[in-house]
């Protein structure tokens, strides 16, 4: 368990760290420059995700909660939405332009996906801190940068073309997960 808390605590403080801390953050810029700063946050991430892998599947969790066998379905609804969100990001379509927070906002729905199907305290822990990561990462970011203003919205075909990536990537992922496990269809 150590090392899954270890590794949330890195993702977390890699990814708050230019909001939270901007004059140690341009300190370190101007101290070795702004790429060795970004490659350095990017292994600190890596690192991250490493250590949350390694302390979820190795840690014996007890069961805290049990959920309908229904919960597999709405799960598998909101991973598809999760991913959409989390393209949605980087789209240059018209659906950009709807929420200030795409990328976190699928975290956020990847995270209660996740929750709802998955009641052992590794899962709580894991699903329940990078959802409630997301949320502070938006309220800082606002705090930051104050008002948003909406990107004009692009053609409709980059959101035809996302919708289409959004399946192709959720179809990998469910694959992946009906190999290594646990199954996301109902056995």
């Amino acid at each position: 368990m150590i090392y899954l808390v270890a590794g949330l605590i890195l993702w977390s403080g890699a990814h708050l760290f230019k909001r939270v801390a901007p004059g140690a953050r341009d300190g370190l810029i101007e101290r070795i420059g702004a790429g060795p700063v970004r490659g350095v946050v990017a292994l600190l991430l890596l690192l991250s995700v490493v250590l949350m892998v390694i302390g979820y599947r190795s840690y014996l969790a007890p069961q805290v909660y049990v959920t309908p066998g229904w919960t597999v379905h709405l799960n598998n609804l909101l991973m598809l939405i999760a991913v959409f969100l989390l393209g949605m990001g980087s789209s240059k379509g018209r659906a950009r332009s709807w929420l200030r927070h795409p990328m976190l906002t699928g975290v956020l729905v990847w995270s209660v996906a996740h929750l709802l199907v998955n009641g052992d305290l590794a899962s709580i822990l894991l699903f329940g801190w990078l959802g409630v990561w997301a949320i502070v990462e938006m309220l800082v970011i606002n705090a930051a940068e104050g008002a948003w203003e909406r990107p004009a919205p692009g053609p409709a075909s980059g959101d035809l073309r996302l919708v289409i990536i959004s399946v192709v990537v959720f179809a990998v992922i469910t694959t992946i997960h009906y190999f290594i496990g646990p199954s996301p269809f109902p056995t």
